[in-house]
């Protein structure tokens, strides 16, 4: 797994470069001993989730109590989620991270998912950056929060 490129929806790079976690974040996604293969978004997960809480992240928090829903990561006014599912969630991700943005609970998030020829090896009708960084450009005055996409392969 490495990380493949970055799409800075309304400036959420400049959000992680001025806490100082863009270097940090851009580091995870280097991890060449997972090979993308299918059934492996486990092992993705895994590695990820760990990454994230030796650097004092709060992992699966709970944004509503009542309809259990939840984001990967929470640490300050930052959020972070990975897809590595059905497309369908990623679009729902979005709506997560945008109701967080909207009730002041974060400041800017970023989504990791895997490229659209990444996502076709991880299985069937699995979510890709290329379709999010789609949507995100159609829907930019719908989606307002500044979230960086991270695309990884």
């Amino acid at each position: 797994m490495r990380l493949d490129h970055i799409y800075d929806h309304h400036n959420a790079v400049a959000e992680w470069e001025r806490r100082e976690l863009q270097e940090w974040l851009v580091d995870v996604f280097g991890a060449p001993a997972i090979k993308i293969r299918e059934g492996c978004t486990s092992e993705i997960r895994e590695y990820v989730r760990n990454e994230f809480e030796k650097d004092g992240w709060a992992i699966n928090v709970k944004i509503d109590q009542g309809l259990g829903l939840s984001v990967f990561a929470l640490k300050d006014d930052m959020a972070f989620h990975l897809q590595t599912g059905n497309i369908s969630r990623a679009a729902y991700d979005l709506l997560k991270l945008q109701h967080l943005y909207h009730s002041g609970r974060i400041e800017a998030a970023a989504l990791a998912l895997p490229t659209k020829e990444c996502a076709l090896l991880l299985g069937s009708n699995v979510a890709n950056a290329d379709r999010i960084i789609k949507e995100l450009e159609l829907f930019n005055r719908t989606i307002t929060i500044p979230i960086e996409v991270i695309a990884f392969k």
